[in-house]
């Protein structure tokens, strides 16, 4: 019988999360639900050690690392359900996670994705990430992060949904392309979120769907030099693609003192070396692959707007806090 529900898991050298994450999910109260391991070349064998004790779990091999968006990608295409859900390896799931995800997605067909409500493994009383925010400054942000977990528990519209513990709309998502592998990490579902809003299509969180996060559990710490270069990298590039020349004019000088200030951040931190280094990369990246860039002549004008006074609103969430 065909899954109703497809769970896609990138793994990268996940030994200490990756176990504890399928347990999780074994204890899920939705039915006719499959499993997707993508291991992306791990160096230890995290996947490989469980590929035996986990027989109904489908793992996929790279033979050399793609990065999380390609292994993403090739995990929603192997997907035998109508609606994936993409879960990081250092999660742990509330039993009744998947459940409340597909229930809310299936309330409309507008809905592309609903964005879980992701808790501090360390402490769970604390908020990670329920969704993204973008200002006109070309920052994404998670509004709530940090905050106390018990304040969110209704239903709300976000820019984007964080890829690490979110359901989409296969179809829709591979009309769309999937996440750009161009940017290998970070600011990927951000864009692919936006990409979703140019074609008229919401992005929801859903409180009831509980994970629990460990975080940077791929990358190393919070803020490091590969974090620095790709954050910088791939913000220049996603704002180039997602914008017709006009936004990008209206906002310059926004998006340009976004720049300066993020980059007086990373020297203050010792990465200002990466950062700028990120920003030249992505710069190259607008010439490299212009195919990437949306075709605006498809896309109502109408929603461009939206997602203009959408970038207004962010913003001040943004400032307020």
């Amino acid at each position: 019988m065909k899954p109703r529900v497809s769970v896609v898991i990138p793994n990268y050298n996940g030994a200490e999360y990756l176990e504890n994450c399928l347990l999780s999910l074994g204890q899920q109260t939705m039915p006719g639900m499959e499993i997707i391991v993508v291991d992306d070349a791990s160096e230890d064998d995290s996947a490989k050690a469980l590929e035996e004790r986990y027989p109904a779990v489908r793992f996929l091999f790279h033979e050399t690392n793609g990065g999380f968006c390609k292994s993403c990608n090739d995990g929603v295409k192997a997907a035998k359900a109508p609606y994936v859900i993409l879960l990081n390896n250092d999660t742990t799931c509330h039993k009744d996670f998947a459940k409340a995800l597909y229930k809310a997605i299936r309330r409309s067909p507008k809905i592309f994705s609903a964005q879980a409500k992701m808790v501090s493994m360390q402490n769970p009383e604390v908020l990670d990430d329920a969704g993204d925010g973008l200002t006109i400054m070309g920052w994404a942000f998670a509004p709530g992060k940090d905050k106390p977990a018990e304040r969110l528990r209704k239903k709300k519209h976000i820019f984007s949904a964080c890829g690490g513990a979110a359901i989409y709309r296969k179809d829709v998502y591979l009309a769309l392309g999937g996440l750009d592998e161009v940017h290998f990490a970070y600011f990927e579902d951000v864009d692919l979120g936006y990409r979703a809003k140019l074609q008229g299509y919401v992005n929801i969180s859903v409180p009831a769907a509980v994970v629990y996060h460990a975080g940077s559990a791929s990358s190393g710490s919070r803020y490091n030099a590969f974090k620095a270069r790709y954050s910088g990298r791939n913000n220049f590039y996603f704002l180039w693609k997602n914008m017709p020349l006009w936004q990008l004019l209206l906002n310059g000088q926004w998006i340009f003192l976004g720049f300066f200030i993020k980059s007086i951040f990373y020297i203050k931190k010792g990465l200002g070396k990466e950062y700028l280094a990120g920003l030249w990369e992505g710069m190259k990246l607008t010439k490299e692959h212009r195919d990437k860039k949306v075709d605006f002549h498809k896309v109502p004008i109408r929603n461009v707007l939206k997602v203009q006074v959408e970038l207004y609103y962010w913003t001040i969430r943004r400032i307020c806090g």
